[in-house]
């Protein structure tokens, strides 16, 4: 990139019209997360601020020699924007040129983190779940969930979805998405019920509300593989010895936080540790494996480097510069 090229633009339409696979957002993560493991690409912890009102404040940093971008996030997520009509979560990302400085896009943030988010699942899951996996029920049926749903459904032969939630609008939409890939739904207004059977979880409740645990992990049948964005909080930590395997985001950025979302010494290794192959996924169906995480920057970074330079490709989004 030179100077030369102007300052894009990427909102969410232009973000959906460049059609990136499910295999394109794992081909692409898994990629950088390689690079980080071999010192070629980089994250830092991410910093949040929680002003006590109900709203989290968040940034992550991330760059790489290749492709040669630096991505800054910066997202708030307030419950009130509920009433103002508008998502709870927003932020954008800048991406800039890692070895000049010099800003490439400003990118929505949103279609990001979603896709970003779910792509980190898919790449754990490939190593962690089964691959006959049929049933998927979700705690939580907001924007994670449909995202989730949208690789999931590309990558295994699902023929059941079950949603477990609060919020009926959201657990409708999700039924509805579900109906759409011709998979069956199920509302389910029980958690015991809508985990038991389930070939692979995805829990994704909103980080600001205060959970107290209410899933029992006694509860999951063997050879599950749960996805949990919300740092495993609806589980009762006590029980989570059952997981054969848990694999969180990022060791060091877990280092750093004052609240362990799992006890060490159940952590079986990380995103990039995984990836290498310096830890071990699926060995037999009958284990059950985990993936707890907080946020994958490297893969805010993945994705946006991808969208960009599709973007260009394509001459697509508004130029600003």
């Amino acid at each position: 990139m030179s100077s030369s090229n102007p300052l894009l633009y990427l909102d969410e339409s232009t973000l959906q019209s460049l059609d990136i696979t499910t295999e394109n957002v794992i081909e692409c993560m898994e990629r950088l997360i390689l690079r980080q493991s071999d010192g070629e690409a980089w994250c830092t912890p991410k910093s949040v601020i929680q002003p006590g009102d109900g709203r989290y404040m968040m940034s992550t940093l991330s760059a790489a020699q290749e492709p040669p971008y630096l991505a800054v996030k910066s997202i708030v997520l307030n419950p009130e924007n509920t009433a103002r009509n508008l998502p709870q979560i927003n932020g954008l990302i800048i991406l800039l040129d890692s070895r000049t400085g010099i800003p490439a896009a400003v990118l929505d943030g949103n279609w990001i983190t979603a896709i970003r988010t779910a792509g980190a699942s898919a790449v754990v899951a490939r190593r962690l779940a089964r691959q006959d996996s049929r049933t998927v029920a979700f705690i939580g049926a907001g924007v994670q969930a449909r995202s989730h749903l949208r690789l999931f459904a590309d990558m295994f032969p699902l023929e059941q979805v079950i949603v477990y939630g609060r919020g009926k609008p959201n657990r409708t939409a999700l039924c509805r998405d579900a109906e759409s890939r011709q998979l069956r739904s199920v509302d389910c207004r029980d958690p015991r019920e809508a985990v038991r059977d389930a070939d692979i979880i995805v829990s994704s409740l909103t980080m600001t509300d205060e959970i107290e645990p209410f899933i029992d992990p006694d509860w999951l049948k063997s050879g599950v593989f749960l996805s949990s964005t919300d740092c495993a909080k609806p589980f009762r930590s006590a029980d989570l010895g059952i997981f054969t395997h848990i694999v969180i985001d990022d060791m060091e950025q877990e280092a750093a936080m004052p609240d362990p979302m799992v006890p060490t010494d159940l952590i079986s290794g990380d995103l990039s540790s995984l990836v290498a192959g310096r830890t071990q996924g699926r060995v037999d169906d009958g284990e059950r494996c985990a993936f707890v995480f907080r946020s994958v920057a490297i893969g805010d970074l993945a994705l946006s480097s991808l969208a960009y330079e599709l973007a260009r490709q394509s001459r697509a989004g508004l130029q600003m510069a």
